[in-house]
């Protein structure tokens, strides 16, 4: 009877103890996935967990209303574009308000802003506002002075009518301006330093489908007119890196390249390299509640070759290495901390992400896990060529989860990079990677060769002498008979 009680205690105890401390994957309201070679969801620890959620209240400026767009500068100041208020509201690291622009003075008179969609920072603290219904871009100095205004562009490219309506707006090192603008299909418009606009960067053509031809060529003139099947598709959001790539999202729900890195010359120059297409979720329901494919508004460059995408459509974050292997994606729609409503932007503050959600009227952060410091420490030192520590930083995420075919990836073209070829392909048929096995195996088997070249050739040529030795050997003999007949007869 006492050994029952004893037991019946402690089994009391070991509940308690569980419902009191919860678990790492409870302090998440979300599941965390990829998509293995096969291309089922394969489920991860949480690489972020939230942290913290503030509101207009809680900074004490009044509640945000219909927030569009928020940038972190270097300096980890924050800009929050809060568009329903006209008004942008600026935190410094500690996330405190630092203060609030509203209006500002332009030719002598105060002046303000109407439905301000995007905003940018630039490597000079210089801000960049797409005044939307405005249809200009103001640029303001870091107290909030006027420096320029870009509005009504010229050209012969432009139609007569054309009306600007900026939405986003990013700056690159040479103070080059780029817009991505309401109605443009031909692609995001760049701006000189001068305010003068320079042409198109990164069209999007649709290429239709041989159902769309014949239903174009059956058509009538009334229905052809009414068609938009090949018209270009529009941006959504832009972001920069350090080297002025423009790492450039779309809203089409037929492509396989809804996120682009534009070179200088606009052109397409993203790597593609993992299992599947960057393009955020590969499965999904074709109708009914969170049907139909990623649609990305948002797009933040997070370096080491890392760039996350916000998905819209199901309210999660798709992460990619720079050879455009998906990480890890999370998030969701709801009522609890750590998922969203709509969300609109995604930055980064140090190690932490940052996402503004319009729904909400709020901006949720997320501190990384051991799982996602982890994965990002093994693939920034990966792409920055320091491969004895990645691979220790990729074994350390296996003891986290062996199912991760990532970190087997990311083993084997650390120990490629080595030229540890051998060892390579074993990792690299743990990560289901017929391509990367392939270059292994080809490296292995003429690093081989090499080697054994030498021993090879001696005993080809061993052989080679040897035989020659014995066919001359026998051809003596044989004429050694011969002669021994020839006198015995």
């Amino acid at each position: 009877m006492r050994l029952k009680r004893v037991l019946l205690l402690a089994a009391i105890l070991s509940l308690a103890a569980s419902i009191g401390i919860p678990s790492a994957a409870a302090a998440a309201p979300y599941e965390a996935y990829t998509y293995d070679y096969y291309g089922d969801s394969s489920p991860l620890p949480a690489p972020y967990v939230p942290d913290a959620a503030i509101t207009g209240e809680s900074l004490g400026v009044g509640d945000f209303k219909e927030p569009s767009d928020m940038y972190v500068a270097p300096d980890k100041t924050t800009y929050i574009l809060d568009s329903g208020n006209a008004r942008i509201i600026v935190l410094d690291p500690e996330l405190r308000v630092d203060r609030v622009i509203k209006t500002f003075t332009n030719n002598g008179r105060k002046d303000g802003f109407a439905a301000p969609q995007g905003l940018f920072v630039s490597d000079k603290n210089e801000l960049y506002v797409a005044d939307t219904d405005h249809g200009r871009v103001v640029v303001l100095s870091e107290q909030g002075e006027l420096i320029r205004i870009i509005a009504d562009p010229k050209s012969d490219i432009l139609p007569a009518d054309f009306k600007f309506v900026p939405l986003k707006v990013t700056v690159d090192a040479a103070d080059r301006v780029f817009v991505i603008a309401r109605g443009v299909f031909e692609g995001i418009m760049q701006f000189d330093d001068k305010n003068s606009f320079m042409g198109y960067v990164g069209t999007i053509n649709v290429s239709p489908s041989v159902w769309d031809r014949l239903w174009k060529s059956l058509s009538t003139k009334a229905q052809k007119a009414q068609m938009q099947l090949f018209i270009p598709t529009e941006f959504s959001n832009a972001d920069i890196d350090p080297k002025g790539f423009v790492y450039a999202t779309a809203i089409d729900i037929a492509s396989d390249t809804p996120i682009r890195r534009l070179n200088p010359s606009g052109d397409d120059v993203l790597k593609r390299l993992g299992y599947w297409p960057v393009k955020g979720d590969i499965r999904f329901r074709m109708f009914g509640n969170n049907s139909g494919p990623s649609k990305f508004t948002d797009i933040k460059v997070l370096g080491g070759g890392m760039y996350a995408a916000l998905d819209a459509n199901r309210a999660r974050l798709f992460t990619y290495n720079d050879e455009g292997d998906l990480l890890y994606a999370f998030g969701g729609r709801g009522n609890q901390l750590g998922v969203f409503n709509t969300p609109v932007a995604v930055e980064q503050i140090g190690d932490r992400l940052a996402v503004l959600d319009s729904g909400k009227k709020n901006i949720v952060l997320f501190r990384p896990t051991a799982f996602g410091t982890l994965v990002r420490r093994a693939t920034t030192e990966h792409y920055n060529g320091n491969d004895d520590v990645a691979v220790q930083l990729w074994s350390d995420v296996l003891r986290l989860n062996t199912n991760y075919e990532i970190a087997y990836l990311g083993i084997g073209k650390s120990l490629l990079m080595q030229k540890n070829n051998e060892k390579a392909m074993e990792y690299f048929k743990l990560g289901m990677s017929r391509k990367n096995f392939s270059i292994a195996y080809k490296r292995y088997r003429r690093e081989v060769l090499k080697e054994q070249f030498g021993t090879v050739m001696t005993v080809v040529l061993t052989l080679v002498i040897a035989f020659i030795a014995y066919r001359v050997a026998r051809l003596v003999n044989r004429r050694r008979a011969v002669k021994r007949e020839a006198g015995l007869s």
